[in-house]
């Protein structure tokens, strides 16, 4: 296991609250990756240092505790330029990596599919393309040495150009399976398809979990599911919908792993209906769902219908529930549901809600069949609503909201009547 010394190095202005939540972020992302946290150091600064971020001063009171802590791995909060990090691994003669290169590691980890481990594997190599040269540490050794220089800078030019090549094969695969998930949705899109979206750890997988029966994998930890899942929901009176839970977001998200990612998260792109998931135990969820809010737009979902799940309300005083949901009124347009993916009733206001929203899509119709086609008129309640029924003598008059798939089966029956209502 990787002895570990976090360092952060926030703007001055920057709330001390706040740079406490991201250095205990950092550390569970380390404890995510395996790593053990043997120190922390911060320091406040106007600006960056070109060279290696933080002070000079600083690097050599870095290098202090990771001697004295013996530790083998510096990690950075903020995004490190490549010389920067091969700067301050030869001044602490140590490994040291960024944010970025943490959370690469941990989906690395983490990733289960194929498609996942190929959009890992593609984010990896964009981030270590600029960074080949800090990578051939070796190649220091022998610059400027005669009948030398030669070798080393030819292999490094073919370590690019074999990165080259393999990008734009994973991007080749990957659009090939860009190309088969949307043949997959399009076979879906007579359903209504809901997409799960949330920080890391706000309980999405939970949720999905106590709303489909199925086992999914959950687990206290940042990104413990990489991969989406998509179950059918049963949601009473006939209605159901395909939910789809799709990787959380963190802030400082790498951009290489979002654009990698974009193909999963299409299913939430084409979605009828995205729920954003909120811890609404956590001190800071209004930070964090800022935070999704800034990748939906990235990602241009945020022009899809949304209701926002505040999720783990178990764990919060009546008090506490209430001031949420006063601030949620006061702040928000968008449609608020209180949940708690661990009691047996828990989910009763999401489920109804997505039934609302199942039912509003279906049309009204009037539908006259014969009242001795037992078989049609079993479908009309399966699949649909049945708000009125009456008998006419041979005929069965009703009005009910109907699925499209139904509608069209309606229509090639001779002896069905339909008009809308």
């Amino acid at each position: 296991m990787d002895r570990a010394v976090l360092v952060g190095a926030p703007r001055r202005e920057v709330d001390a609250r706040i740079v406490d939540e991201h250095m205990e972020e950092l550390q569970r992302l380390t404890d995510t990756a395996g790593g053990d946290v043997v120190g922390t150091l911060i320091q406040r600064i106007d600006a960056p240092t070109p060279q290696t971020y933080i002070g000079s001063g600083k690097v050599r009171e870095l290098r202090e505790l990771v001697e004295a802590q013996e530790a083998d791995l510096v990690i950075f909060d903020e995004e490190l330029k490549p010389d920067q990090a091969k700067n301050l691994e030869q001044a602490l003669d140590v490994r040291v990596m960024d944010r970025s290169e943490l959370i690469l590691d941990i989906f690395a980890s983490r990733a289960r599919t194929r498609e996942a481990k190929l959009q890992v594997e593609l984010a990896q190599l964009e981030y270590l393309l600029p960074r080949l040269q800090r990578m051939w540490t070796h190649l220091s050794r022998i610059r400027g040495g005669i009948g030398l220089r030669g070798p080393g800078e030819t292999q490094l030019e073919t370590d690019r150009r074999l990165i080259g090549r393999r990008i734009a094969d994973l991007r080749k695969k990957l659009e090939a399976v860009a190309e088969s998930r949307a043949v997959q949705r399009r076979r879906r899109q007579s359903e209504y398809r809901v997409a799960l979206v949330g920080y890391t750890n706000a309980g999405k997988s939970s949720v999905l979990r106590a709303l489909s029966g199925d086992d999914l994998f959950v687990e206290d930890r940042l990104f413990a599911t990489l991969d989406s899942a998509t179950r059918s929901v049963e949601l009473g009176s006939g209605y159901q919908a395909l939910v789809t839970d799709t990787v959380g977001f963190i802030r400082k998200l790498p951009h290489h792993l979002v654009a990698s990612f974009r193909s999963t998260l299409e299913e939430a792109r084409e979605a009828d209906l995205v729920i954003h998931v909120i811890d609404a135990a956590h001190p800071d969820w209004e930070d964090r769902k800022v935070v999704v809010d800034e990748v939906l737009r990235d990602l241009e979902l945020d022009e899809t219908p949304q209701i926002l799940v505040f999720n783990k309300v178990d764990r919060l005083t009546h008090a506490e529930e209430s001031a949420i949901r006063d601030r949620v009124r006061a702040l928000e347009a968008t449609p608020a549901v209180f949940t708690s993916a661990v009691e047996s009733q828990g989910l009763d206001a999401l489920v109804q809600t997505l039934r609302a929203r199942v039912r509003n899509q279906y049309p009204r119709v009037r539908v006259a069949l014969p009242a001795a086609d037992g078989e049609l008129l079993a479908a009309v309640h399966r699949e649909g609503e049945v708000l009125e029924q009456k008998q006419n003598g041979v005929r069965m008059h009703l009005l009910a909201r109907i699925p499209e798939s139904l509608l069209g089966r309606l229509r090639q029956e001779p002896e069905v009547e339909l008009s809308e209502s």
